[in-house]
């Protein structure tokens, strides 16, 4: 039991770092730039929900990008086309999330016939996961 624990302190030791939690506080709040602004556009605006779901994903994209870029991954990126190429590398990889996302859904609803929450959940795990070493490894890798 206690080799249990020991490896389990070493994991969290490992992983709850505090790149990791910044990342995911403001994961929480890009949510909640996505919900705020689709619930302002519909209910207040009464721009159409489609529209509004977009408009909402691209701000909580340039939000997500804006935070990741010096809050969480500490960028280097100085000049105007390191941080161009930074931001063209961040929003592919949320695109390439986003069809991992879409299909993924797919696969796992529709063709595996797993229900749709479980599906949705276990999808958005893994794209989450996916942001996260996309954005590390590959838009904010430093130098």
């Amino acid at each position: 039991m206690e080799k249990i624990k020991k490896i389990i302190n070493t994991l969290i030791k490992k992983f709850m770092t505090k790149e990791v939690i910044l990342y995911v506080v403001f994961g929480v709040l890009t949510t909640i730039v996505n919900v705020a602004t689709f619930y302002v556009l519909t209910t207040f605006c009464h721009i159409e929900e489609n529209i509004s779901n977009v408009i909402a994903i691209i701000l909580a994209v340039i939000f997500a990008y804006i935070t990741n870029r010096k809050l969480v991954f500490n960028s280097t990126a100085s000049n105007s086309k390191q941080i161009f190429l930074e931001m063209c590398k961040f929003f592919s990889a949320r695109f390439f999330t986003m069809l991992v996302e879409f299909f993924g859904f797919m696969l796992l609803f529709n063709v595996l016939h797993i229900p749709n929450l479980i599906s949705k959940l276990t999808i958005t795990v893994l794209v989450i996961v996916l942001n996260f070493f996309l954005s590390k490894f590959f838009a904010f890798k430093n130098k």
